[in-house]
Order: C-alpha cells, then sequence, then structure tokens
C-alpha cells in the first residue's frame, strides 16, 4: 500500500455482545441445517468456515469472497487490462518463509483476543476517514514485518467474543503510543460495506482478512474463496463490491480497484504438482483473485505462517499471469451498499 491512497474508515459501531456458547451452538446449528439441506437435495449455495480459534464466521457465507466466478462471463475489458497489468510475469506469493533480516515469517499475520483485551487509542494519519475506536492492540499483536519494521505494516486483529474485525494499515507503536494510516472496524456477522468512496486498511476499501490465503486451508486442499493481490497502475476507479480507489491514472483500459480476475479453464493443472499447489490454483479457478491495492504486479497475498514451505511457493512462481482473465461478477449484486452475493437457482 502507498501513502497515495488515501484512506478512509466507517462509522464506529458498538461491538455487539457476544458469548462463545452463543456462537458455538449457532455454528453448530447452521452446520446442522446445511447437513439436512444437503440430504435432501436443497443445499444452499455456500458454507460457513470459521476464523481458526473463533467460532466467528469469515463474514457470512453468502458474501462476495466466497462466490463461485467460475462460470461467470468473461468482463469486456479483460483484454486490455491483462495487456496493461505485466501479464508477460508470473504469479508472485506475497508470503512465505521468513527471509533477510525479517524475524517473522513473511505475509500478514491475523491476531485473535477475547473481549477482555486492553483497548488503546490510535492516533490515525486520515482521523477523520478512520473508524475512531479504541482498538485491541499491545504487546501481543502481530504486525506485518514486526511492530518495529519498515514495510506496510498492517495488522488483522479478531475480537472472539464480539466476533468484530479491527484492521489497520502502517501501524506503529513509539513511547507506548500507537498510530496507523488508516484504521477499519467490521462486524464479521454483517455482508455491510463501508461508506460509498471509502477506503479501508487497503486501497479497495475491502477487509483483507477473508481474501488472505491461510496455510490451513492450503494443507487441507479446501480453499473457499478468493485471495487479494496487487497490481502497480490502476484507473482512478472501483467496482463493486470495492468502495475506493487509489488509480493514478484516468484511463479505463486499466484496472480497478475490486476487478477480479480468475485462472482460465483451459489452464491445465498438472498432477505432478504439490496437493497444495493443485488446491491454490483450483481456487484460483473457481473463486479467483481480487484487485485489493496497489504494489507488485501479480503479487498475491497470505497468512504469516512458520509452516508455508518453500517447494510451495516455488511451484507458485511458475504460474503465468498469462492464464488468467477478468470475470465480469455485477450479476451477483444484491444492494450496492453489501456483499451479499445472489444464490444461484
Amino acid at each position: 500500500m502507498s501513502p497515495d491512497h488515501l484512506p478512509a474508515a466507517g462509522r464506529p459501531r458498538r461491538p455487539r455482545a457476544r458469548s462463545l456458547p452463543v456462537a458455538r451452538a449457532a455454528a453448530v446449528l447452521a452446520a446442522a441445517v446445511f447437513a439436512a439441506a444437503l440430504a435432501t437435495g436443497t443445499a444452499p449455495a455456500f458454507a460457513a468456515s470459521t476464523v481458526p480459534g473463533t467460532d466467528c464466521p469469515f463474514f457470512p457465507p453468502d458474501n462476495w469472497f466466497q462466490a463461485d466466478v467460475s462460470k461467470l462471463p468473461v468482463h469486456k475489458r479483460s483484454k486490455a487490462w491483462m495487456q496493461n497489468m505485466s501479464s508477460d510475469v508470473n504469479l508472485h506469493p506475497d508470503f512465505g518463509p521468513s527471509f533477510g533480516d525479517i524475524p517473522v515469517p513473511y505475509g500478514i499475520p491475523i491476531t485473535v483476543v477475547d473481549g477482555d483485551h486492553k483497548r488503546v487509542e490510535v492516533k490515525f494519519f486520515y482521523a477523520s476517514q478512520s473508524d475512531r475506536v479504541r482498538y485491541p492492540l499491545g504487546g501481543d499483536t502481530k504486525v506485518e514485518g514486526g511492530q518495529y519494521k519498515e514495510g506496510d505494516r498492517h495488522t488483522v486483529v479478531v475480537d472472539r467474543d464480539s466476533c468484530t474485525l479491527y484492521e489497520t494499515w502502517a501501524t506503529s507503536k513509539k513511547k507506548n503510543k500507537w498510530s496507523a494510516g488508516s484504521g477499519a472496524v467490521w462486524d464479521l456477522d454483517s455482508d455491510k460495506l463501508r461508506k460509498d468512496g471509502w477506503t479501508s486498511a487497503d486501497a479497495a476499501g475491502l477487509p483483507i482478512l477473508p481474501l488472505l490465503l491461510r496455510y490451513e486451508e492450503a494443507a487441507a486442499g479446501k480453499i473457499d474463496h478468493a485471495i487479494r493481490f496487487t497490481t502497480d497502475v490502476t484507473d482512478r476507479s472501483y467496482l463493486w463490491p470495492a468502495r475506493h480507489h487509489a488509480g493514478s491514472v484516468d484511463d479505463a483500459d486499466f484496472p480497478p480497484m475490486g476487478a477480479r480476475f480468475r485462472l482460465k479453464a483451459s489452464f491445465k493443472i498438472s498432477s505432478s504438482l504439490r496437493k497444495d499447489t493443485q488446491a491454490v490454483l483450483h481456487a484460483m479457478k473457481k473463486y479467483g483473485l481480487v484487485l485489493a491495492d496497489n504494489g507488485s504486479p501479480w503479487y498475491f497475498q497470505g497468512t504469516s505462517d512458520t509452516r508455508w514451505k518453500s517447494d510451495l511457493m516455488d511451484e507458485l512462481k511458475q504460474i503465468p499471469a498469462s492464464a488468467f482473465e477478468a470475470v465480469d461478477t455485477s450479476s451477483l449484486m444484491v444492494s450496492e451498499n453489501s456483499m451479499t452475493v445472489k444464490t444461484p437457482d
């Protein structure tokens, strides 16, 4: 993320009280309903997954991030966008084993706290456009690249009791005082979007958490969502459900924030690849990639995790960007102010 992305945030929301037993009961009930529907042949199009260490969903399962885009039409500007996105390069995992002098795993970490965690005031560079509530940050908060390093320094913090997501960018702590470029607060039980024209902790105004590739899902071969990625030059526009742009050009032949891309159905996924590599590529065919920020072309983001394997990274780096195409997801919209998508017949 670059400083020119002009961060913004939605209005503060009071976290909704939610006890773990009630949350677990809701999750069990949802699973039972889904199983019953499956048995009768009337299963809904979506199944819920939860944030590790919590009973909280990665937003409701009918959200845009988990929509199957494999059968949607190719976007009319796909060819032009691809030509302006360094499509002669390969994919690059923006996460993985540690490297250089960074002592933490490469990627964006997730911190889980409970409702009793101390809340602190955060001074935002774009204060008038951030959710100015107290954030559950502290010495236990995992910051991208480490608390005292350079870089984007994202934080992704989940309150497991209220199922509230707190995200910041350019986060730092000096003399026991926290600051950040911007901050956004999300209710994980809601598909509500931020105010139109407002960003979040990334340029597109979307949450980061549900778009991160996670080790445990890749290892299990069950990835059920799109993945966040970046490119260097974007248009000064955005597509639903994105809420904000960070473009440097006024040219519709360059991709806007919120553009979604999928691995072409014709791309052959070799059985000789690692199982986790195959799982990632199948997810890229079904759920695709979401353009969510400015950065190096075709860098896609995952969690900071010591378990990532170098062999997986190496195989993913062999996938050509030219094997992707842009998808038109406009037919999925229920409301322009919601991430909820239409359920297929």
